[in-house]
């Protein structure tokens, strides 16, 4: 998948390659506008050297207070050593000036202690202010990388050999495809590299049917643009939740779900719209019996048909087993060849009575009993063009031509 972007900024579209054309891994398919990445580039490298030049002064300027807080130790020490050579005049001087001498020497003293103890916390001061130096140092180099590899993802690569195919967006009032020139916003997907020896068929299924379908279930596919063209397929992934709702709530809601297909054709190509029979399950050489045929006295009566049995009609009670919505299957009573009434036979004269016979067939098992067998899902191939389709229910044909 390529998506465009790769930052915060819009960007335009100023190459790609031609959709549906062949790609091989490494060819650059689709290129960006750089200018506005090159333009940031050039200012994280300036701001890279502004901070390199910043730091090499912090650093002279670290060397100068360390200089001076050094020479005022010097000093401290030398007023010490003059104050202990004054002191030793005291037998000559006065009193108050043997008094004042010593005070001296005190106080030069404590002066010197002092300056001794902060030397750890002035280290300490001139580290961190070079520490906060480098930081900012280094945050601007990671800032330029980011800037390099943003050029650098301005030329997109197919990943891998296949086929180009072009997404859709919004152009005006409708949608078209993804073309040279076009702005898209970051993360947006506008092409695809797919294999096309492999394929797959994005689908959804209403909620109401999706309990019957599983994966690894057989499918048919019926391609619009192909009427006559089927091919085989098998379900190979159900999402675990439905859709998300647009902007209007949806009170139908449907479950995405992924075919492949198990044998190609040469005229399959992305984005084709198709149908897809699913057979749930299917139990063979079974009796069936038009659902029209089946006559039932009161909602838990037992199931009876009239049977034609010479110029008459004999009501004849039977068991059913599965259905779906146009046949059933005769589990007892009935057996193949039997006549019988698709209406109530008429008792007046005249009047005729609608017939079928029964016949051997396709059904799908109890367990799906109320429930069609086979579903055809419109879906587009890939899922290149998102669209709200609606999940049908069909009659697998296949047990109308046994």
């Amino acid at each position: 998948m390529l998506s465009g972007g790769n930052d915060d900024f819009m960007q335009v579209l100023q190459k790609v390659a031609r959709p549906g054309s062949h790609v091989t891994k490494g060819q650059i398919v689709a290129e960006f506008d750089q200018q506005f990445q090159l333009l940031r580039l050039d200012d994280y490298k300036s701001t890279v050297e502004q901070a390199d030049r910043t730091l090499r002064s912090l650093d002279s300027n670290l060397e100068v207070q360390r200089k001076s807080y050094d020479y005022n130790i010097q000093q401290a020490k030398g007023a010490v050593e003059k104050a202990k050579l004054d002191i030793k005049t005291t037998p000559v001087r006065s009193a108050i000036e043997a008094e004042q001498l010593q005070l001296a020497l005190e106080e030069a003293q404590a002066n010197l202690k002092q300056l001794q103890t902060q030397i750890p916390y002035q280290e300490t001061s001139l580290k961190s202010q070079r520490r906060i130096s480098e930081i900012d140092v280094e945050q601007s180099r990671v800032e330029l990388k980011r800037a390099e590899r943003n050029v650098s993802l301005m030329q997109i690569t197919a990943s891998m050999d296949g086929m180009i195919a072009m997404e859709n967006m919004m152009r005006g009032s409708e949608f078209s495809q993804v073309q040279q020139g076009d702005q898209l916003f970051p993360g947006q997907l506008f092409a695809r590299i797919v294999d096309p020896s492999s394929f797959l068929v994005s689908a959804t299924i209403n909620q109401a049917d999706v309990e019957y379908v599983r994966v690894g279930s057989k499918a048919t596919l019926h391609f619009d643009a192909y009427p006559e063209m089927t091919l085989p397929a098998h379900v190979v992934s159900i999402a675990a939740i439905t859709k998300p709702g647009g902007q209007r709530a949806s009170y139908v809601k449907e479950i995405p779900l992924y075919l492949k297909i198990d044998k190609l054709d040469p005229r399959v190509i992305p984005d084709l719209t198709v149908s897809a029979d699913v057979v749930i399950q299917t139990n063979e050489n079974q009796l069936l019996a038009p659902i029209e045929s089946i006559f039932r006295d009161g909602p838990t009566g037992k199931p009876y048909v009239y049977v034609k049995t010479g110029g008459t009609f004999e009501k004849r009670t039977i068991e059913l087993g599965d259905r779906n919505n146009i046949k059933t299957i005769v589990s007892s009573g009935l057996k193949a060849g039997d006549v019988i009434a698709l209406d109530a036979p008429r008792k007046l004269d005249g009047q005729t009575t609608a017939t079928a016979s029964v016949h051997p067939g396709q059904v799908p098992p109890a367990s799906n009993a109320g429930r069609p067998w086979a579903l055809a899902l419109a879906v587009p191939v890939l899922g290149f063009r998102r669209r709200v389709l609606r999940a049908l229910r069909l009659w697998n044909s296949r047990s109308e031509r046994v």
